[in-house]
């Protein structure tokens, strides 16, 4: 008989970034991330007895070789962690609600999704509970910023000494202690291009590498780390507005003095980035912007600003496709 599981779970964007890794899908220096609640991937897996093909996946219900092969090498991968995998054959559904391969971390909504359904699949098979720091264990190991994705609200992944438990090997939620504020923020995100990037995610990871400055790099995000969390604790809004800010535009600096270089953000970025910095400073108003590995902007700010900074954004941004999202709760099993 057949078993099939379907999860939902979020993107998330990075605060504090990951850029640059080493051994088996380990970060270069911690992270801390909001979990979004609208942009998500919603996946199935339907167990087989096994046959010929290892796995189909269905992108919007058109089979997808390329990205099935990648998920196929991952399967193999975690045999020695999930031993059920050499019992079958998967066949795989998987929707995004946001574009894909655009900078707004489409797999960490993948891989969460499908390391959620693997480690229920495996509670299943052996009657066990399911273990959100095996789930994100095995989620970094797709693609690392899935890690956080497993958990709700304020997630960090990576090791440092100012933050107990926090670990290499899984993510860890930080909801404890950090002020209401944070909990509820918004995440306004601007599609300045939808395209597929010119440059990938992992590639980037590796021009890390040879970077010049990347010790500075992760030696600052280390330092940030600690700095930021002190801010989400205390709610600093002032603080973490300049430690996010900084740490986005850290990440685009390093992609430009990478050999060889190259350059995500579009013009529209910066006109929409000078756009945040003039709306605040003319009505003080605590927004503020990040950007990931890519050139569409997301606009922070607090929900009870929620109604101003929305007038600003359909004003000023009229001309571009907006994804309202927010803080959410994570991974929701769908059946």
């Amino acid at each position: 008989m057949n078993k099939i599981v379907e999860w939902e779970s979020p993107s998330n964007i990075a605060l504090i970034k990951y850029w640059g890794k080493y051994g088996v899908q380990f970060p270069k220096n911690p992270s801390i991330s909001f979990t979004l609640n609208n942009s998500k991937s919603t996946t199935s897996i339907e167990l087989i007895p096994k046959k010929n093909n290892k796995v189909e996946f269905y992108f919007d219900k058109k089979l997808n070789k390329e990205f099935g092969l990648r998920i196929e090498k991952y399967l193999n991968n975690i045999t020695s962690k999930l031993q059920f995998i050499n019992d079958y054959s998967f066949y795989i559904r998987s929707t995004n609600t946001f574009p894909h391969s655009t900078g707004i971390a489409s797999s960490a909504s993948a891989f969460s999704a499908l390391a959620m359904c693997l480690v229920d699949l495996d509670c299943e098979l052996n009657n066990t509970i399911l273990s959100k720091k095996k789930a994100s264990s095995l989620a970094r190991l797709g693609s690392g910023s899935a890690c956080r994705s497993v958990y709700g609200g304020v997630a960090m992944w990576g090791k440092t000494q100012d933050i107990d438990n926090s670990s290499n090997e899984y993510a860890i939620s930080l909801n404890n202690g950090i002020s209401s504020i944070f909990k509820t923020y918004c995440d306004d995100i601007v599609i300045v291009d939808a395209d597929k990037k010119s440059v990938s995610s992992s590639a980037g990871h590796k021009l890390m590498d040879t970077n010049p400055y990347s010790t500075e790099k992760y030696n600052q995000a280390l330092v940030n780390t600690r700095l930021l969390y002190n801010a989400m604790q205390t709610g600093d809004i002032s603080e973490f507005i300049r430690i996010v800010e900084l740490e986005a535009l850290s990440l685009h600096s390093m992609m430009m003095i990478s050999n060889p270089s190259f350059i995500l953000i579009k013009p529209e970025t910066i006109y929409i980035i000078n756009k945040i910095r003039e709306f605040r400073n003319d009505t003080d108003i605590p927004v503020c912007f990040t950007l990931d590995a890519g050139p569409n902007v997301h606009i922070l700010y607090p929900d009870n600003n929620k109604i101003e900074v929305q007038e600003f954004i359909n004003f000023e941004m009229k001309n571009f496709r907006i994804i309202s999202d927010y803080v959410g709760k994570g991974p929701v099993k769908l059946r």
